[in-house]
């Protein structure tokens, strides 16, 4: 069974940078694809970025692009989201999600094309001043 586990949540001014990180518990991330979700109070549930584990392809939700960067170390089975340019409404619980490569694509892991089969248990984000 897949596991993934997050960390790297917090209180951040606006403005401010976080780095989240999914570690994820496989022998390898190349077959796969990771990516990012975020869910506030009262909305749904949105893919902002993703990440293939075997290529460059990479996919951002428009509400992220330009302020997150996503990326990926291998060796350490480890996907990280590097947020700046924080604003209230990134305000979220932040959770990972992977799929086997077969079963989807980058777009479509974010876009939720197919509901991810393996979470995390989300990590918080707050932005505040």
């Amino acid at each position: 069974q897949l596991q993934l586990e997050e960390s790297g949540g917090g209180l951040v001014q606006p403005g401010g940078s976080l780095r989240l990180s999914c570690k994820v518990s496989i022998f390898g991330l190349e077959g796969y694809y990771i990516g990012w979700f975020r869910q506030a109070p009262g909305k749904e549930r949105e893919g902002i970025s993703c990440i293939a584990g075997f290529n460059e392809d990479t996919y951002y939700a428009d509400s992220v692009k330009g302020r997150f960067t996503i990326s990926r170390d291998n060796s350490e089975n480890t996907v990280f989201l590097q947020m700046t340019g924080l604003k209230p409404e990134d305000t979220a619980l932040y959770y990972c999600a992977a799929d086997w490569k077969a079963w989807t694509t980058v777009q479509g892991l974010c876009l939720n094309s197919r509901p991810p089969p393996y979470w995390g248990q989300g990590t918080q984000v707050t932005v505040s001043s």
